[in-house]
């Protein structure tokens, strides 16, 4: 290994307890912020203590401090869909705990570790996978995970065991056992999760979604 790898590998972050713990990040987004408060306390009242929230969502940084400040401190927050420095400084700014792109973002990931948050940059091929971890990735997502399925996430794994891979995209609560079986850290999922929470939907639904998923990763985890 090269000196500046090795550098690297010595002040890497490592991922969010919440993450590595739950093994699951909830991903929030939505056509307006109207609704993300409501769903976000339904996924932290059924156990889900790592929650992202998109940029795209109109009012995300606003949304994103409320979330901070308001929600119990074993929660951690972070921003998606982050695609340049400028973008990274302002979710930083608002609390984002953790920042997380659709793609290797070289000025992210820069941003990112002189910063020192915890940076999860979106791959899909083993050359991305690798690029991401050698400029600092915390962890690297697999996007859109559903597109490859639990065979390409093993594909990835294998060769290079070393890296933490959180498969991201067209996940279920049924799939997502596969995923860590396959050698996932953790799995994130967005719309086959929250439903219709973000749109003013059913809140109870919600909540037994997210028991259904917590409960499917633990078992998968245990059998590990």
């Amino acid at each position: 290994m090269s000196p500046a790898l090795t550098d690297r590998a010595a002040s890497r972050l490592a991922p969010t307890r919440q993450l590595v713990e739950t093994g699951v990040v909830a991903i929030l987004r939505a056509r307006s912020a109207e609704h993300v408060q409501r769903a976000a306390e339904a996924l932290v009242d059924a156990g889900i203590t790592c929650l992202e929230v998109t940029l795209t969502i109109p009012g995300a940084l606003a949304e994103l401090a409320a979330l901070s400040e308001r929600l119990p401190a074993e929660v951690v927050v972070g921003a998606g869909s982050v695609t340049s420095a400028r973008e990274a400084a302002a979710a930083t700014d608002a609390g984002a705990a953790f920042l997380v792109s659709p793609a290797v973002c070289a000025d992210v990931l820069s941003f990112a570790d002189a910063a020192g948050v915890p940076c999860y940059p979106g791959a899909w091929t083993p050359t991305e996978v690798l690029t991401a971890w050698q400029s600092g990735a915390t962890a690297v997502k697999i996007f859109p995970a559903a597109s490859g399925g639990p065979k390409h996430l093993r594909s990835l794994h294998e060769p290079l065991p070393g890296i933490p891979l959180v498969p991201t995209g067209g996940i279920t609560a049924e799939d997502a056992p596969d995923y860590l079986a396959a050698g996932a850290l953790a799995v994130g999922m967005g719309s086959p999760l929250l439903g219709d929470a973000l749109d003013g939907g059913d809140l109870t639904a919600l909540h037994d979604r997210a028991r259904r998923l917590l409960d499917a990763v633990a078992a998968s985890k245990q059998a590990r």
